[in-house]
């Protein structure tokens, strides 16, 4: 039997390297667990391993919004022609990110957009639950987590009301990360006229072999006119309610402009995806007239395994390089790819002020060993690091010289750029940044540094713990 399972390992370990083509530290980390965990390494190589098939999605041919498509098309082909005028906003150093944004993805540059930045479950929560309470069209919302606790029930509740009063309801909820959504919670809301959705749903109770593919986009669609994103879930512990986790520090924007067309845009192509039942066609009143106006000028940009192009990690690199000054990154993991970290310390050997802040306590201990791990390397070359104290840091930022930042769902980890299914607006305007810039000051006092002393008097079991989490970097 030990010489089946010995062949068997083989056998897949020779798949591993030949037909799913993964990047070499990926493969030598599957390989390694594959022979030092013989069967136990099948089972989470068959659940965790595989790579993405675009077979598995559907073709969302029910769903087509020709006038966003043609918009998109016309200003990648003005950028190519040398005939687009870039607004005042889109310093010289980013443009190239602008169109690389708008050449890979549909990620059109809008420059009519208003605000506002939530650094509070509970403030965030009140301002959607106001644009929820004055729907009159429709009312979409997509999470990567909903809890069924105390407040999944206050907006299942609301929702359940504005369906009943005819108001046009989606709900789009990831299947692994709101595994307890289950059972009757949703029965009022589905009776009411409310629809919801499970994104990638297991065929099998608990084996569910695309657990590694996740939709962890957080949007909502107000009547078209009002769009959220940012880090924040549907949960108790996003209002600070969970003792372990304290203070929630999230970070989510509310937007009014042309840069809701694109988001909604986005939600529609999630949901025909996960619904067979109830797809979705476009409609006028998904896209109202954005108001015309100068504001922020914002590409909000999707990523995922269907993406070749990893766009919004690629975006990363394209706001890191192009710094000046300083690079202020906030991240809960911080398990990067060598193209990033090679990037990060090459920028502060440059003499470009890079600080890094990470949570000093977490919501996933061995990731965060990695975490610190991959931080201490970054030491030598100048990089500065923080733990945050103030509660639990969850925010995903990267804002450069004052002048442009992004934020979204995706963190700074090989999860993000190439596993899930992510969504992060770039934003290009000197006031939304500056803000942002003061928000990352006034976290910094509630941190402490992290020197090399901090990590000279690790034990020794705690740095092997870290070095091992590292190893396993790829796989987190």
């Amino acid at each position: 039997m030990s010489n089946f399972f010995f062949l068997f390992n083989i056998v897949l370990a020779l798949i591993v390297v030949f037909y799913e083509r993964k990047n070499p530290s990926s493969t030598w980390a599957w390989i390694m667990v594959l022979f030092f965990l013989p069967i136990i390494g099948f089972f989470l190589y068959f659940f965790f391993g595989r790579s993405f098939r675009k077979k598995n999605l559907k073709k969302q041919s029910a769903y087509q919004n020709g006038e966003l498509t043609a918009f998109s098309d016309r200003q990648r082909q003005a950028i190519l022609d040398g005939t687009y005028s870039y607004p005042d906003s889109v310093p010289e150093k980013l443009k190239g990110l602008v169109r690389m944004n708008v050449a890979t993805s549909l990620s059109p540059l809008t420059d009519n957009n208003k605000l506002s930045i939530f650094t509070d479950g509970k403030e965030k929560f009140k301002a959607l639950f106001d644009d929820i309470r004055q729907a009159k069209d429709h009312i979409h919302l997509e999470y990567y987590i909903y809890r069924k606790d105390s407040f999944g029930q206050e907006l299942i509740d609301l929702l359940t009301e504005k369906a009943s009063a005819g108001v046009k309801v989606l709900l789009l909820y990831d299947d692994v990360g709101s595994d307890s959504l289950k059972g009757d919670f949703l029965e009022a809301f589905i009776e009411a006229g409310g629809k919801a959705q499970a994104f990638m749903p297991s065929k099998l109770p608990v084996l569910n072999s695309n657990m590694n593919y996740r939709n962890h986009r957080k949007i909502a669609v107000i009547d078209g006119t009002v769009a959220y994103t940012g880090g924040f879930n549907v949960g108790d512990e996003y209002l600070g309610k969970k003792p372990a986790f304290g203070f929630w520090r999230d970070t989510h924007l509310r937007i009014t402009g042309g840069a809701v067309h694109t988001l909604q845009h986005r939600f529609l192509l999630d949901w025909n995806e996960a619904s067979a039942t109830h797809p979705v066609k476009y409609a006028d009143t998904y896209f109202p007239v954005a108001p015309d106006r100068d504001g922020a000028s914002i590409q909000f940009v999707p990523s995922g395994p269907d993406d070749p192009y990893t766009q919004i990690k690629n975006g990363f690199l394209k706001l890191i390089t192009a710094a000046e000054k300083n690079i202020f990154i906030q991240t809960p993991y911080f398990v990067p790819e060598n193209t990033l970290i090679d990037a990060l310390r090459v920028a502060s050997l440059s003499g470009i002020d890079v600080r890094i802040m990470i949570p000093d306590k977490s919501d996933h201990p061995f990731v965060h060993s990695a975490t610190l791990s991959f931080a201490e390397d970054l030491l030598d070359a100048g990089v500065k690091i923080y733990a945050y104290h103030n509660g639990f840091l969850h925010a995903k930022l990267i804002l450069i010289d004052g002048q442009a930042f992004t934020l979204g769902s995706a963190n700074m980890d090989v999860r993000s750029s190439k596993l899930n299914f992510e969504g992060n607006a770039f934003i290009y305007d000197r006031e939304a940044a500056e803000k942002m810039t003061e928000i990352f000051q006034r976290d910094t006092a509630l941190s402490s540094q992290l020197t090399q002393e901090f990590f000279d008097q690790r034990s020794i079991t705690t740095r092997i713990r870290h070095r091992f989490a590292r190893l396993l970097g790829p796989l987190l």
